[in-house]
């Protein structure tokens, strides 16, 4: 069985706008904890170091998972950088949370949507399978859930209290456009939908039937059938399911024989049939774009989010200083916040030391 989508539920974000997601069992914060096990208190609640603990060893794992291949000592260091933000983000999740509860924030309804995209990217029936799935990877299925809602909690926050106030001029995109044109440039790509027919392990006079077979197809295509629909009916490639879409492709992407033949096609052009080392192939050109600068109109979304995440991030600091000097949170000696280090308006009045 998969891994229940938990590497997408509890993943951290260091030095990104959004405070990052605690792990499954961090939670979960009790507020019966010993006082020599709590390493932060953040008003009512508690970070334990029972919760610092497994947060480390979430991000070691999802340091060593980002840089699958690197020396140890790269790994390391890039842990021990990450791993300096480590309480701050703790500390910024459970402020964002409660301030959610402040608002009166209800995500019930997009957690069980959430909840079932996990169920269905997993290929489980119901969610009790999804429930079994959590729990045989050693989490709580409570747990589980408040990761999830948190999460959702605090998108909805940074959405309400930060995104609704950033605004972004039809200059300011004219601006970006115009200094920015190397991230604007494209080579010239096609995009692409095959149908397939395997002649793998196939005789001489299957082989003829499969090519007889092609040609048959591709002259209902030209006939006017449609190219999806007959690609999930037909083909025997692993993409018919998804009505042959194969992709986008630069030159020198693609297999000689084949990119020769593409690239001199216009949208919508519908190849001969293609004899491979493992079949015969149709290609549909659903896409033929040019190189060069793309139009402003076309990369508008693409620079708004650009300029909406560079605003995004000074607000957002900000924002979760306001909520620290509105709070009370005293963080253990020996362990490091790294907002009150770095003497930010984080750092004010609340912040004192057990």
């Amino acid at each position: 069985m998969k891994n229940v989508g938990i590497a997408s539920v509890c993943t951290f974000a260091a030095a990104t706008f959004i405070a990052v997601l605690i792990p499954v069992s961090v939670c979960a914060q009790s507020k019966n904890a010993v006082a020599a096990d709590i390493v932060a208190r953040v008003n009512d609640d508690v970070i334990t170091l029972s919760d610092y603990q497994k947060a480390e060893q979430q991000l070691h794992e999802e340091v060593a998972r980002d840089c699958q291949g690197c020396p140890q000592d790269k790994i390391d260091a890039q842990f021990k950088e990450q791993q300096k933000d480590l309480l701050r983000g703790l500390i910024d999740q459970s402020l964002m949370v409660q301030r959610a509860k402040d608002m009166g924030v209800n995500v019930d309804a997009d957690l069980n949507k959430k909840l079932d995209d996990v169920r269905k990217q997993n290929g489980l029936a119901t969610l009790e399978e999804l429930q079994k799935g959590v729990e045989a990877n050693g989490l709580s299925w409570e747990d589980y859930k408040t990761t999830m809602r948190n999460g959702l909690l605090t998108k909805e926050v940074v959405r309400r209290e930060v995104g609704a106030h950033i605004d972004i001029s039809s200059d300011e995109v004219k601006q970006y456009y115009a200094a920015h044109p190397q991230e604007f440039t494209q080579p010239e790509e096609v995009v692409l939908s095959e149908i397939v027919l395997s002649t793998e392990g196939k005789n001489a006079e299957d082989t003829l039937f499969a090519q007889k077979r092609a040609e048959a197809l591709r002259n209902r295509l030209m006939a006017g059938d449609d190219f999806s629909e007959t690609a999930r009916r037909y083909s025997e490639g692993s993409t018919a399911k998804d009505g042959g879409a194969l992709g986008t492709f630069k030159r020198g992407e693609l297999p000689s024989q084949l990119e020769e033949v593409v690239f001199k096609m216009d949208k919508g052009q519908i190849t001969e049939v293609i004899q491979t080392k493992t079949g015969f192939e149709i290609l549909k050109v659903d896409n033929h774009l040019q190189a060069g600068l793309q139009p402003m109109d076309k990369v508008d979304s693409e620079i708004r989010n650009s300029l909406y995440v560079q605003k995004m991030e000074p607000r957002m600091r900000d924002y979760l200083g306001l909520l620290r000097e509105q709070s009370y949170v005293i963080v253990k000696r020996g362990y490091s916040d790294s907002a009150m280090m770095a003497g930010a308006s984080a750092a004010l009045p609340g912040n004192l030391q057990l």
